[in-house]
């Protein structure tokens, strides 16, 4: 049975992101106060406090802010990074964006799949596909690795290309997220997992994610009986890659709909 090392990672992912949040939530405690019956051992006078400061940080902050969807609503797309490394281009934290034409479906999604940060990406992927020793087909040792490295920048580019620019193209639909950003942890959390099952139009309209459900399904066919192993070829390895690609994607919305307040936070800090 073909194993997907993806479906690991992304928990770890989505675990880094939740001990950051709640990480970047804590306030620093205050000293506690000295006792009445113990003075307290430093007699020099406490220093002014610049209460311009913390304004001056907050401005910044926001003018960063504002420029970030500025630029957003001209280009379509963002320069943002989730946890500052892998590409998040096609999350927008504004709806007042253009459409994308095919060609800039086609250029970001290229920018994001063969960005550097990549290589690692997948050479952790690959790592661990060869611990499991998951589809012996390919093999042990440094033959084994390469295999499995080029599988794994195969498996994940075709994936890319298919859901966010083939058929997003072809059924002019739009492929990127948009951030909710505002009400409850689980109302933001079910709009994020809603997101792999309704998407927008290049008009602006909701449709059913065919983008995304059948890209992900044609995807998981093309690579499973073209480069991998002929023991992996079946229609139930298929499924199963297929399945967990979709729970793989749905997880990286809902760390995508909640990175925003985490880099703000770690910004802010």
């Amino acid at each position: 049975m073909r194993f997907s090392p993806r479906r690991k990672f992304c928990f770890l992912v989505l675990a880094a992101s939740l001990f950051v949040t709640s990480a970047s939530a804590q306030q620093t405690a205050p000293p506690p106060s000295a006792r009445p019956d113990q003075p307290s051992q430093s007699t020099q006078p406490p220093q002014q406090a610049n209460p311009s400061a913390p304004q001056s940080q907050a401005s910044d902050q926001s003018q960063n802010q504002t420029a970030d969807i500025k630029k957003q609503e001209q280009t379509g797309t963002s320069n943002d990074r989730l946890f500052f490394t892998l590409p998040n281009f096609l999350t927008v934290e504004t709806k007042n964006v253009p459409p994308l034409t095919v060609g800039q479906k086609f250029k970001v999604v290229a920018r994001g799949s063969f960005d550097p940060i990549e290589i690692p990406w997948y050479a952790t992927l690959a790592g661990i596909s060869q611990a499991e020793n998951s589809e012996p087909g390919y093999g042990q040792g440094a033959e084994g690795y390469g295999k499995r490295f080029g599988a794994a920048f195969a498996d994940g580019t075709i994936e890319n290309f298919f859901t966010g620019a083939i058929l997003p193209s072809v059924l002019h639909q739009d492929p990127r997220f948009y951030q909710l950003g505002k009400g409850s942890f689980w109302h933001r959390t079910g709009y994020a997992i809603g997101r792999i099952f309704v998407t927008r139009t290049d008009s602006g309209n909701r449709q059913f994610n065919f983008s995304e459900i059948c890209g992900a399904g044609a995807a998981a066919a093309i690579s499973t009986y073209s480069y991998h192993p002929r023991d992996d070829r079946t229609f139930s390895n298929t499924a199963s890659v297929w399945g967990t690609q979709i729970a793989y994607d749905t997880l990286t919305l809902v760390v995508k709909e909640f990175w925003p307040d985490i880099r703000r936070k770690l910004k802010k800090k």
